[in-house]
């Protein structure tokens, strides 16, 4: 299965009465994409974070569950009436949706983000990013991740902007910054790099909204924050509420680093030019997803200046919402 270009329609269930699980370990990326995806098909959910021990993390995905969360059991992270739905990301929640699906005796039905790497049917439904190489009847493939900055959050934030921006002079840069990560560390010649182009925007009359993550170096943070108080606009500091939502809203371009796959996406998500600051060893089938953006004409590599760029919102969470929908019909008519 795979997204088309054409208008996806509304799911052909009310799934509103549906009890829902998000199953993850509680890592920002895996459980954004699952949340974006609920909300997207209207789901009440409740989130159970996995925390298995060693050996039984080491072991996943194959092994088996944590024995004291097994299905059912007593305080267990999957006590609880089995819920109808099931969503889940990461390595380590693979054993426990295969556990509920088990114990559910099927009737459960079981969705997983990205490749679980135990088989495309270890779930009832499996969306992975087209650059991945799995595929199956059950598997559907979009260019971009499901997210949460959705068409109306974005709209809202536009009508009601953020009052710590809505006074910024024009042009309005969001700069989304990533950080450290196992695929890759930011060299302080990347650092250097970055501040300098940055820099670059600033004294040419640009207003920065820069964020940052809990992964960015301290000293990238510090040079970052003095570049914005020496040079005006805002920096996140962690406190208040968040405003990237707010940042998407009312950037005229958006400057990302590329540690960040699922940034990406959502800044394509607005329709604004998005310019991405590339950093040695990353990612190789991240390159993939933003070669495929440049080919839409959402992506430019960041280099001190902004770039000319036309294209539609690229938001895939509607299109894989609709997919899921129609797989939960199919599994519920078997049971029905």
């Amino acid at each position: 299965m795979s997204a088309s270009g054409a208008p996806v329609p509304s799911p052909p269930l009310d799934l509103n009465r549906a009890t829902t699980w998000i199953v993850t370990d509680g890592k920002a990326g895996d459980e954004n994409q699952c949340i974006g995806l609920a909300e997207a098909l209207g789901l009440r959910f409740e989130t159970r974070h996995i925390a298995p021990r060693p050996p039984f993390g080491w072991m996943a995905p194959w092994g088996p569950v944590d024995p004291r969360d097994r299905p059912g059991r007593s305080g267990g992270v999957l006590s609880g009436p089995f819920p109808d739905i099931l969503i889940a990301s990461g390595r380590r929640s693979v054993p426990y949706l295969r556990a509920v699906r088990k114990a559910s005796n099927g009737r459960t039905f079981t969705a997983f983000l990205k490749d679980p790497r135990t088989g495309h049917d270890t779930a009832n439904f499996v969306w992975v990013p087209d650059y991945d190489d799995l595929r199956g009847p059950n598997v559907f493939t979009t260019l971009t991740a499901p997210h949460q900055v959705s068409a109306r959050r974005l709209a809202a934030a536009r009508v009601h902007p953020d009052p710590r921006l809505d006074g910024l002079a024009w042009p309005r840069i969001a700069v989304l910054i990533g950080g450290d990560s196992r695929h890759l560390s930011y060299r302080p010649a990347d650092m250097r790099r970055l501040v300098r182009d940055l820099t670059k925007l600033a004294e040419g009359g640009c207003s920065l909204m820069l964020t940052v993550s809990r992964r960015t170096p301290q000293n990238l943070r510090e040079a970052l924050r003095k570049l914005v108080a020496a040079k005006g606009g805002f920096f996140w500091d962690g406190s208040g509420e968040n405003p990237y939502i707010a940042m998407l809203a009312l950037a005229e371009s958006i400057v990302v680093t590329s540690d960040s796959a699922n940034m990406v996406g959502e800044a394509v998500s607005t329709g604004a030019p998005v310019l991405l600051f590339d950093l040695p060893k990353t990612y190789i089938r991240h390159r993939r997803l933003f070669a495929g953006l440049a080919m839409a004409g959402a992506l430019k590599p960041f280099i001190g200046r902004l770039e000319e760029l036309h294209y539609q919102p690229l938001d895939a969470t509607p299109a894989i919402a609709e997919a899921m929908a129609r797989a939960y019909a199919a599994h519920r008519a078997l049971w029905s």
